[in-house]
């Protein structure tokens, strides 16, 4: 009963709860245990479905003859990039933002969509922080290609997803469903700490960016196995 309760969708939770606690003889007028146990059940089966619409956002290739996938690319312009116009849809000028060529569309092959939806919603919702942090991806000696590593972040984000390694985190923030909010949340938290953590560390070049990729990596999952862990930004 209990092995079923973890796959149901939300409006069948508490007949599962029930279910549960008749299979285990505990007394329905027992609130505390059938509460924790709904909180408990609707986490799990979130999680689940949270990794499927992650997942499933992930799978959209970026489609330049999409209006909507253009309009978020444009809107990322504008908000890491307020006081300058782009001269074209295809410029150079994409390099300016951390792009590798002058049309982004190649760089979200890995990521899909996802990777877009990333760096417009910390540009969005941390507007300050994204535009400081930019501004920290261009320095003369320790600079990164800004999009590049944002992308590369969202990878993390979903691997560490897929792997189960946020549930404590995701337990922790809401009692509840876990919501797209709550991923997209986590991966600000991780381009704001990586920034950090870029400049704490001063690798010789950006070559070795492989190797501090993973030791941040590390760090992160060391984190992620507190039980009490809370990873996010206050706004």
């Amino acid at each position: 009963v209990l092995r079923n309760a973890v796959h149901v969708e939300e409006p069948e939770v508490e007949k599962c709860v029930r279910d549960v606690m008749k299979e285990k003889k505990i007394e329905q007028k027992d609130t505390g245990f059938k509460t924790n146990l709904h909180i408990s059940l609707l986490q799990i089966s979130g999680y689940k479905k949270l990794y499927l619409n992650v997942e499933n956002l992930r799978k959209v290739p970026y489609d330049s003859d999409n209006e909507e996938h253009e309009e978020q690319l444009i809107e990322l312009w504008n908000l890491l990039m307020p006081h300058e116009n782009l001269k074209a849809r295809i410029t150079k000028q994409w390099c300016d933002i951390g792009f590798q060529g002058d049309d982004p569309k190649t760089d979200f092959r890995g990521m899909g969509l996802l990777g877009l939806v990333n760096l417009v919603y910390f540009s969005k919702h941390y507007t300050d922080e994204a535009r400081q942090i930019l501004s920290h991806s261009n320095h003369p000696k320790l600079g990164y290609s800004y999009a590049i590593v944002g992308i590369n972040l969202t990878e993390m984000a979903y691997s560490l997803l897929k792997n189960g390694a946020l549930k404590s985190h995701l337990y922790n923030v809401v009692s509840g469903l876990p919501q797209m909010e709550h991923f997209h949340q986590f991966y600000c938290y991780l381009v704001y700490e990586f920034d950090k953590f870029w400049f704490e560390e001063e690798p010789e070049s950006i070559m070795h960016f492989n190797q501090y990729r993973e030791k941040f990596h590390e760090k992160i999952k060391g984190l992620l196995l507190d039980c009490d862990v809370i990873l996010t930004l206050q706004n």
